[in-house]
C-alpha cells in the first residue's frame, strides 16, 4: 500500500470548490487497499477538529481558527494570515507525519500557498515524489503577481516537480511557460454523471419550484460558482435587462463580490428609460451555498446555466449542468474551450458582454430543436469522457507510476 500526504490550502466539510471536490472524488475512488492518504490543511474554522477522517482521507489541520462564518475567499484579516503562514505551518506538519509515516509521495493542488510548502519538503527530502495538480481558475497575470514577493521560489515548485497534472489544456500549456522540466499530463476533472443525470422526482422538483417562487411561463437561469470577481455575476445580473420579465436568476455560491451584487441588483437598470423604473432584484435570488449532493435538483429545475468567466481553468460546475441536462453558455477563455464546442455542446457569449448574455439565452428560449439538440450532445460527451470513475483511475495510475 502506497502512502501520499496531500497539500490542500482548504477541504471539507466548511470550504468546497472545484479542487476540494476533485480531491475528494478522486481519493474516494481509490481502494484504501491501494493508496492510504493523509492530508494538511489550513484549520481556520474553530467549529472543526484538528484532526479527521473524511471519506478515505486523514485530516491534519494547522494554523489559528476563529469563527469562521464566510467563504474561504472572504476571511477575516487575522484568519487570511493563516494562508501566508502555512508556507511554514504547513511544512512543519508534513515534516512531522513523514517522521511517522514515511510517504511514497505528496500531492500538492493549485499554485497557491500549500504549493510553496509542499516545494520546501520537496527539497528537503528530494527522494520523494512530488505530483503538482494545477486546478486554478484566477488569471495566469493575476496569478503571477500575487506570487511576485516569492517569484524564484514560485517557478522552482514548477521545476522541481516530478510529474505534472492540469485539468486542461491552457493549464498544461502554463505549466510548460513556466519551465516544467517533468512530464506533464492532462487529466480533467469530473462529474459523478450517474448522479447528476438522474431525474429528480417530479414532487421533488414541483416543491422546489414551489420554494422559489417560480410560475408557469418562468424561465430560470443559474449560475453556481464562488461570487468573485473573475466569475462575472455581475453580468449575468445585468443581463436580465436585455431579456423579458420572465426569465429570472438563481445565483448559488458566496464569496466576497456577494454585496455588492446584491446591491447591483436594486438598481435601476440603464436600460429602463423611465426614471424611478422598476429594479432586477425581483428576479434575482441568492441562495447562497447549496450542498454538492443538493445541486441536481436546483439545475433540473432551471432552464439555462450560464457562467460568463473572465478566467477559467476548467470549471467543474459546466460539465455538472451538461450532465443534469440544461443547456450551458460560456465565455470561450481558458480550458471551457476544452469541452465547449460553440453550437454543438454549449453556446459562447463574449466576454463582458450583457447583452451578448442575453442574445444567447433568448436563441435557447426561442430555437427548441437548437436547445435539444445541444442537451444531448453535450450529456453524451460528459458520459464518454468526464466520469469521476475515469477520472481517478488515471489519477491512480499517475500514483503508481511514482
Amino acid at each position: 500500500m502506497r502512502k501520499i500526504l496531500i497539500f490542500s490550502l482548504v477541504y471539507y466539510p466548511r470550504y468546497i470548490g472545484g479542487a476540494e471536490i476533485a480531491i475528494k472524488e478522486i481519493t474516494d475512488r481509490i481502494s484504501t487497499d491501494d493508496v492510504q492518504f493523509d492530508m494538511v490543511t489550513l484549520h481556520l474554522d474553530s467549529s472543526l477538529p484538528k484532526f479527521e477522517r473524511i471519506g478515505n482521507v486523514d485530516i491534519y489541520r494547522v494554523g489559528w481558527t476563529g469563527k469562521q462564518k464566510t467563504s474561504s475567499d472572504s476571511l477575516h484579516w487575522y484568519l487570511d494570515l493563516n494562508k501566508y503562514a502555512f508556507l511554514i505551518t504547513g511544512f512543519l506538519k508534513a515534516v512531522s507525519l513523514h517522521r511517522k509515516k514515511k510517504y511514497d509521495a505528496i500531492w500538492s493542488l493549485m499554485a497557491t500557498y500549500n504549493s510553496f510548502a509542499a516545494l520546501f519538503f520537496k527539497l528537503i527530502h528530494p527522494k520523494v515524489p512530488f505530483i503538482f495538480t494545477l486546478q486554478d481558475g484566477d488569471p495566469i497575470p493575476y496569478i503571477k503577481k500575487r506570487a511576485r514577493p516569492l517569484y524564484p521560489l514560485f517557478k522552482m515548485i514548477f521545476r522541481r516537480a516530478d510529474c505534472i497534472q492540469t485539468i486542461s489544456k491552457y493549464l498544461a500549456d502554463w505549466a510548460v511557460d513556466m519551465g516544467a522540466k517533468c512530464e506533464v499530463k492532462i487529466v480533467p476533472n469530473g462529474v459523478d454523471y450517474a448522479y447528476f443525470s438522474k431525474q429528480v422526482s417530479s414532487g421533488r422538483l414541483e416543491a422546489l419550484k414551489g420554494q422559489l417562487g417560480k410560475q408557469k411561463d418562468d424561465i430560470f437561469i443559474i449560475t453556481t460558482s464562488r461570487l468573485v470577481v473573475k466569475n462575472a455575476v455581475n453580468d449575468i445580473i445585468d443581463s436580465l435587462q436585455y431579456l423579458p420579465e420572465n426569465v429570472k436568476l438563481l445565483i448559488l455560491g458566496s464569496g466576497y463580490e456577494e454585496s455588492r451584487l446584491k446591491a447591483m441588483s436594486e438598481v435601476v437598470p440603464e436600460a429602463y428609460p423611465a426614471e424611478g423604473g422598476p429594479t432586477l432584484g425581483s428576479r434575482v435570488q441568492f441562495l447562497g451555498n447549496i450542498p454538492h449532493d443538493q445541486l441536481p435538483k436546483y439545475l433540473q429545475v432551471s432552464d439555462i446555466f450560464v457562467r460568463p468567466s473572465l478566467s477559467e481553468g476548467f470549471g467543474n460546475s459546466f460539465i455538472e449542468a451538461m450532465a443534469a441536462g440544461i443547456p450551458v453558455i460560456a465565455t470561450p477563455v481558458g480550458g471551457i474551450v476544452d469541452f465547449l464546442q460553440n453550437g454543438e455542446t454549449g453556446l459562447f457569449c463574449e466576454v463582458k458582454n450583457p447583452k451578448s448574455i442575453a442574445q444567447k439565452v433568448e436563441k435557447l428560449m426561442k430555437d427548441k430543436e437548437s436547445r435539444e439538440y445541444i442537451i444531448r450532445q453535450a450529456s453524451e460527451m460528459v458520459r464518454q469522457k468526464y466520469d469521476w470513475d475515469m477520472v481517478a483511475e488515471k489519477m491512480n495510475e499517475i500514483f503508481e507510476n511514482m
